[in-house]
């Protein structure tokens, strides 16, 4: 199977249906019995009946606002893990201001299955763009390029001069990291005359990509595909060669559910991603990601046959997420904490020759002529991410509730 990464991808509906479900009635035990965070969960419900997606819905759903608060009481993992602490190479913090940890296993968070879809093969060198520092997204990379026998240049965030550099003399054929800082190495190149040529094939994710960013990149040169996962779960879905809609990993139950219920969605319906992990180390019931999308209908044509989402269509609690990075409404309101003359703020993100842009909009009253440098410094310190800062007077920002507009096109 040349085209395939392995059987699963290619089996019945139904049979992955029926398979699937004998792997999360394992994981339900083993979840009960060895995570203290879901003995109690779990305690009353009959697991040999969980045979169907409807009789999952009634487990209650699993937030990070529930995992930061058992592991602030519980550190540092919260009784999440169903092994022992020496199973385990890594513990990171992820954006939410939640720990998880790495296994040491290749591919632990199910990306080479990813990977080998967009269409990497053993001994292609990856350039990783991905963070090595705090959050796992380096090393998600570097754990499925192991299992898929590709060498890996941790080339990290930044640097764009030395990165350009690096990949000029190594000739990577694949690079992994945001669309946004793809574009910014190959607008770089292209500044200081150095052609990419051995650059072909891109699998990026942490951010939107719009079909004009994909569009410019696939003009320069560089195919490239998406994914969708999260430093709690990793791989969640995927791209393939077709691009059409995203794939779900052979290893994770999702569903769609209504924002705030927990109850699935009609058919097609927007709905928040909810995803139960089938990995045995740090298992995951019913976790809520806080993202929304839908299913599509039928099979990709690529002949994967698991079922497909739309790919990432918003947040349902206002935070976004701008190059990498979330912004949550609580963030706005500590930046509006530090300055008494702001009196409400709004935080628009927008999007400007394919790069994300934030502009903090401030109601103000007797300010001092340096709060805009101030506030925006407030930002950095808070959001890790710089904002232009537009003032207005009492009264005229829209009083509708939004604390953080995401006015990014999807397409």
């Amino acid at each position: 199977m040349p085209d395939f990464y392995d059987a699963l991808e290619i089996r019945d509906s139904a049979l992955r249906e029926e398979q699937q479900f004998d792997e999360l009635k394992k994981q339900l035990h083993n979840a009960r019995d060895h995570a203290p965070a879901y003995t109690a969960i779990l305690a009353d419900v009959d697991i040999a009946s969980v045979n169907d997606r409807t009789a999952l819905s009634v487990i209650p759903l699993t937030r990070k606002s529930d995992i930061a608060k058992r592991q602030s009481e519980l550190p540092p993992l919260g009784g999440y893990a169903a092994v022992p602490m020496d199973s385990f190479y890594n513990v990171f913090a992820s954006p939410g201001g939640i720990f998880e940890p790495g296994a040491a296993r290749d591919d632990y968070w199910n990306f080479a299955r990813g990977l080998h879809a967009a269409g990497v093969r053993a001994g292609d060198l990856i350039h990783n763009t991905f963070s090595y520092h705090f959050t796992p997204a380096g090393l998600m990379v570097d754990s499925a390029a192991r299992a898929l026998g590709c060498p890996v240049f941790p080339g990290g965030i930044g640097q764009t001069e030395l990165q350009v550099q690096v990949m000029a003399r190594l000739k990577p054929r694949a690079y992994c990291g945001t669309p946004s800082f793809l574009k910014i190495i190959l607008d770089k190149a292209a500044e200081m005359k150095i052609p990419l040529d051995t650059l072909s094939l891109g699998l990026v994710g942490g951010e939107a990509l719009p079909g004009s960013l994909r569009t410019e990149l696939s003009d320069s040169g560089v195919e490239v595909v998406q994914f969708y996962g999260t430093a709690d779960l990793g791989m969640v879905a995927y791209e393939s060669s077709a691009k059409e809609g995203m794939i779900l990993e052979e290893k994770v139950i999702v569903e769609i559910v209504r924002p705030g219920t927990g109850e699935p969605v009609p058919e097609g319906e927007v709905g928040e991603i909810v995803v139960t992990t089938l990995s045995p180390e740090y298992p995951l019931i019913r976790f809520a990601t806080g993202d929304l999308s839908a299913f599509m209908p039928g099979s990709s044509p690529c002949g994967r046959t698991n079922r497909r989402i739309k790919g990432w269509m918003g947040r349902a609690d206002q935070t976004a997420k701008v190059r990498g990075m979330f912004v949550h409404p609580s963030q706005v309101a500590s930046v509006v904490s530090r300055h008494d003359e702001v009196l409400r703020a709004r935080l628009v993100i927008g999007r400007v020759d394919n790069q994300d842009v934030m502009t903090l909009k401030c109601e103000i009253e007797n300010h001092q002529e340096s709060i805009e440098q101030l506030i925006e410094r407030s930002v950095r310190e808070i959001c890790k991410l710089r904002a232009d800062i537009e003032l207005f007077a009492a009264g005229e920002l829209p009083n509708d509730g939004v604390v953080i507009e995401d006015a990014r096109p999807l397409d």
